[in-house]
């Protein structure tokens, strides 16, 4: 394989969690300009092209949608969830389940999957 034909290696494209304080949060980013929420820092601001800082964002947050996938991928047993969560004061992020939740039900942020995806389980 020459030089040309060799794959390029990319940045890992998913949002970084990090844990601060004892909880887990996403270290995201946010457009001084317009003030728009993103899950990772970006040089621009999409919506504007304004400035972005870095900001944590979560623990908390509360279930946009969800659903159940019944087949295997990858490392993954069938049955497992996937949900969108709305961050409070934050993006939306895609996160694996710990167990099933309804559309609305409150989540927390936990550490990510062993693959290093973003993970949430349910609040009491």
């Amino acid at each position: 394989m020459t030089a040309a034909q060799a794959p390029r290696l990319l940045a890992d494209p998913r949002p970084v969690i990090v844990e601060t304080d004892g909880h887990h949060a996403l270290s995201g980013g946010r457009c001084r300009a317009c003030g728009h929420a993103l899950p990772r820092v970006l040089p621009r601001c999409p919506w504007c092209r304004g400035e972005v800082a870095s900001e944590r964002f979560g623990p908390d947050g509360s279930v946009w949608a969800v659903t159940v996938l019944h087949i295997p991928a990858g490392d993954r047993d069938a049955p497992y969830s996937l949900a969108y969560v709305d961050l409070d004061d934050g993006p939306r992020l895609l996160v694996h389940l710990t167990e099933r939740v309804a559309i609305g039900a409150r989540v927390r942020l936990r550490e990510p999957t062993p693959s290093g995806d973003p993970a949430a389980e349910a609040l009491a």
